[in-house]
């Protein structure tokens, strides 16, 4: 919002709207009646600083309001109420304390509002980190589901799009993890040796002998390659010839269907790539290139 007046009217149908910076939100007591005009004739008497856009009132019966103003001015340190919208009375606010949730990231609002229960059809109050409150009315986040391989765990993938969630300046938005364990993979075969990528996946304890490829072997084995396109190409570079093998590059195992998902691909070096609602990123990608690729992901999704 940054200083901009707060043009009220039609918050209350939003989904994900999640006042930013959050010291636009006001927690006062109030003692008045919980009732929609009552509490916009006692805010439109008022006073309100000139970055108050969001007031939450509370009382003694730890009953809860939400109330979006829209003042006159921001030039002056206090100034009088111009408009009110209540976006939620009693019956739809959830009072949520929580020391580990950032109050100033959605996608943290929107998963502690969904292990609530809160519905899209209500407003959860935060009391998160460092006692600082802030409101995510009719949480709605994108669910994203991460398509990664296991071991390592958790898939690296996962761990990287949670970082970008941390800190980046998205809309809400939810992982679910689809792990493709390369231990299952593997288990489809029964050959006299296993050459997998590198050592770096973690499978070192497989049902046969296990080589790495980034290694090259010098003597070629009577092995299965558990890889990818990417790998098969090394290994015909390396020894002329296509051993059998079992496929694990998660693009070719998704099974395609209307949910936003990410997931890496070897085969794209230096960009990300988006089909329709699939977006992939290289193997070897970065925190900047998952960023770009969830904000494109993510475009659509109604934040303030």
């Amino acid at each position: 919002m940054n200083g901009a007046i707060l043009q009220v009217g039609n918050l209350k149908q939003q989904l994900n709207f999640v006042p930013l910076p959050y010291r636009c939100v006001s927690f006062q007591p109030y003692d008045g009646e919980m009732d929609a005009a009552v509490i916009e004739r006692y805010l439109l008497d008022r006073e309100v600083y000139r970055r108050t856009d969001i007031i939450i009132l509370h009382n003694s019966r730890q009953e809860y309001a939400v109330a979006a103003v829209q003042r006159t001015s921001s030039e002056n340190l206090f100034g009088p109420v111009e408009k009110v919208e209540i976006l939620a009375l009693p019956d739809d606010c959830v009072f949520i304390t929580d020391s580990n949730t950032d109050p100033a990231n959605r996608s943290a609002l929107a998963k502690l509002a969904v292990r609530h229960n809160v519905s899209m059809d209500q407003t959860a109050i935060v009391a998160g980190a460092f006692d600082h409150v802030n409101i995510i009315h009719h949480p709605n986040p994108l669910v994203l589901r991460v398509i990664e391989v296991v071991p390592p765990e958790p898939p690296k993938l996962y761990h990287m799009v949670e970082q970008v969630l941390s800190y980046a300046d998205l809309p809400p938005i939810m992982l679910e993890l689809e792990a493709i364990d390369l231990r299952d993979l593997a288990g489809t075969v029964s050959p006299e040796a296993y050459l997998v990528p590198c050592r770096s996946g973690g499978l070192t304890d497989l049902s046969a002998p296990v080589y790495f490829l980034d290694e090259r072997p010098v003597q070629r084995k009577n092995w299965t390659l558990l890889g990818c396109e990417r790998s098969l190409q090394f290994h015909r570079h390396y020894y002329g010839d296509e051993p059998p093998r079992v496929e694990m590059c998660p693009r070719q195992l998704v099974k395609p269907d209307k949910k936003a998902t990410i997931l890496k691909c070897c085969l794209l070096e230096y960009d990300i790539e988006q089909q329709d609602n699939l977006m992939i990123v290289p193997w070897g990608t970065d925190l900047n290139m998952i960023e770009r690729a969830l904000r494109q992901l993510s475009r659509g999704v109604v934040y303030v």
